[in-house]
């Protein structure tokens, strides 16, 4: 798809997490015309509790993304850091995020998404965030090993955070309830992009869901844009021992129709397997191998690293 306008292009990346907040930092240093489509699965900390009490999306993920595309500036800097400081007290604020508690706030008074407008135009955030549906989800997973008593057992884990640090080996993943609607406005930016980028994140609880969300996913899989997905620095604890080539094989079994252009990653996570380049061509993608670590020594993706490889892709 040729870009609408190729050195500003439109951009809507999937995901959740840190993952994709990582990915936010990168694109909006090439264009400004940025969507986040974002998970709204997380029942633990700050989101689990208030979304045991108030109901309604937890707002961890929606936060994260927007403190990702908060001003360039020194004021959208520290607006960033207060959205994701968090209380320290001896009573029932200890823990929560600021920006959960600014999100939550808004929303008593708006529905989600002019909610989620309003923090952002308070925030003169570069783009737009939305959750990939309107209502709060489960994750449920199917498990190999969570006795170790009974290590080739089948168990069924329910919850996002009780599977992203199951002790057992993940093997299939669904949202409870199952086929969720999905936000309007989301399916809308994915139709009207001329980049779809997928991950990095968390593979079982950030980036499979998207595509568990069935219209979500067809305007995925039909969306004429080019779709770019972005593959963990390193297997994390929900795909401990999963090389890069089954990360794909894994989404091929979540999305057997869906495609994509280009796969991105790390010069570090198994670039040279020849059975990675194999799977790329089986979703139809080139695989482009680059360094796009953090070189802390943490399995982080560098955002302006990151922007580079965007750039080139995006020929911006």
């Amino acid at each position: 798809m040729t870009s609408s306008n190729p050195s500003n292009p439109k951009v809507t990346a999937l995901g959740g997490g840190h993952g994709l907040s990582a990915s936010l930092q990168a694109l909006r240093q090439i264009t400004d015309q940025l969507v986040a489509v974002v998970t709204v699965a997380d029942n633990g900390g700050s989101s689990g509790r208030l979304r045991r009490e108030l109901g309604g999306l937890p707002p961890g993920d929606l936060r994260m993304a927007l403190a990702a595309l908060c001003g360039d500036n020194p004021i959208g800097r520290q607006w960033a850091n207060v959205l994701q400081s968090r209380f320290h007290s001896s009573g029932p604020l200890d823990g929560h995020a600021i920006g959960n508690l600014l999100i939550e706030g808004i929303w008593q008074q708006l529905d989600a998404v002019h909610g989620l407008d309003m923090v952002a135009d308070l925030l003169n955030v570069c783009g737009r965030v939305l959750p990939m549906s309107l209502e709060p989800l489960g994750i449920e997973a199917d498990v190999i090993g969570v006795d170790p008593g009974a290590p080739d057992e089948l168990s069924v884990v329910t919850g996002q955070h009780e599977v992203a640090v199951t002790k057992g080996d993940v093997v299939a993943v669904r949202l409870v309830p199952g086929n969720p609607v999905g936000c309007p406005e989301a399916i809308a930016s994915i139709r009207d992009a001329d980049y779809l980028v997928l991950g990095p994140g968390s593979w079982f609880t950030s980036v499979l869901p998207h595509l568990l969300v069935p219209e979500l996913a067809d305007a995925v899989i039909n969306s004429p844009a080019h779709r770019v997905l972005t593959l963990n620095i390193e297997a994390d604890s929900e795909t401990k021992g999963i090389n890069a080539a089954q990360h794909l094989d894994i989404l091929a079994e979540h999305a057997p129709k869906l495609r994509f252009d280009t796969v991105i990653v790390d010069a570090g996570f198994d670039a040279d397997d020849q059975h990675l380049r194999t799977f790329a061509r089986v979703l139809g993608a080139d695989l482009v191998v680059a360094d796009v670590r953090c070189h802390d020594g943490t399995a982080r993706h560098d955002p302006t690293r990151l922007a580079q490889v965007f750039s080139r892709i995006m020929g911006c």
